[in-house]
C-alpha cells in the first residue's frame, strides 16, 4: 500500500519533533491512505499488474487507473482464456485525452479504426499488462492525508468517543471521514464500477 503522507508530513502538521509516537503516527497515515482509497474507490499509488476485463462495448473499454502509457492490450476471439491478439498502440485510443496538463490516469481505452473489442456475454476477453495507479500522487490528496491522518492520531486521546465535557455537555468525536477530507477528495471519487 502507497502511503499519501508522509511520517514527517503528518508529524509537521501535529508539531510533534520528538520520535515517541511514530509508531502510532504511521499507523494513522496509513489508515488514512486506506480510507482515502476506500472513499474515493481507486488507489494513487501503482503496481505493475496484469488485468483482465469484460467489455460492455466495442468500442470503449473501462480500465481500472493506468499510470502510464506503457501498456499491452491482448484480445481473446473465442473467450476461452486464450488471448490470441496482440493490438498495436495504433489500435486504441488512450482516454481522456484532454486533461489540462494534469497528471491524470488513464481510464478507458476506445478502439479505433476496425478494431473492436470482442464481447462475449459478461466473459473477459481483454488482457491489459501494465502500471495501474495514478502517474503521481496529487498534492490535494497528500493534504487530505494529513488532515485525516492527524485525526486519527488525536482521536487516541478520547478513545471512549468523548473529547471532554463543558458547561453545555459532553463533546463527542464524530466519527468516519473528515468532512474537510471528504471535500478534498470528492472530485477524485470515481464513478463507475472499476476499480
Amino acid at each position: 500500500m502507497t502511503l499519501y503522507a508522509t511520517l514527517d508530513q503528518i508529524k509537521a502538521a501535529l508539531r510533534i519533533t520528538d520520535t515517541v509516537d511514530d509508531e502510532l503516527i504511521a499507523m494513522a497515515g496509513s489508515a488514512a491512505s486506506d480510507l482515502i482509497d476506500r472513499h474515493t474507490e481507486r488507489t494513487f499509488g501503482t503496481v505493475s499488474a496484469v488485468r483482465y476485463y469484460a467489455p460492455g462495448s466495442t468500442k470503449v473499454l473501462q480500465v481500472d487507473d493506468l499510470a502510464g502509457t506503457a501498456i499491452t492490450v491482448e484480445t481473446s476471439t473465442s473467450a476461452d482464456g486464450i488471448y490470441d491478439t496482440t493490438w498495436t498502440p495504433t489500435d486504441y485510443q488512450l482516454e481522456p485525452v484532454n486533461t489540462g496538463g494534469v497528471a491524470y490516469p488513464i481510464t478507458q481505452l476506445r478502439a479505433v479504426g476496425d478494431y473492436a473489442f470482442p464481447t462475449a456475454d459478461g466473459e473477459t476477453t481483454v488482457k491489459v499488462t501494465g502500471v495501474f495507479g495514478w502517474p503521481a500522487i496529487p498534492p490535494t490528496i497528500t493534504q487530505a492525508a494529513v488532515i485525516q491522518a492527524s485525526r486519527l492520531f488525536k482521536r487516541l486521546d478520547s478513545p471512549l468517543g468523548v473529547a471532554g465535557v463543558s458547561d453545555i455537555g459532553v463533546m463527542r468525536v464524530s466519527r468516519g471521514i473528515d468532512s474537510d477530507v471528504a471535500q478534498l477528495v470528492a472530485p477524485f471519487k470515481r464513478i463507475g464500477g472499476i476499480r
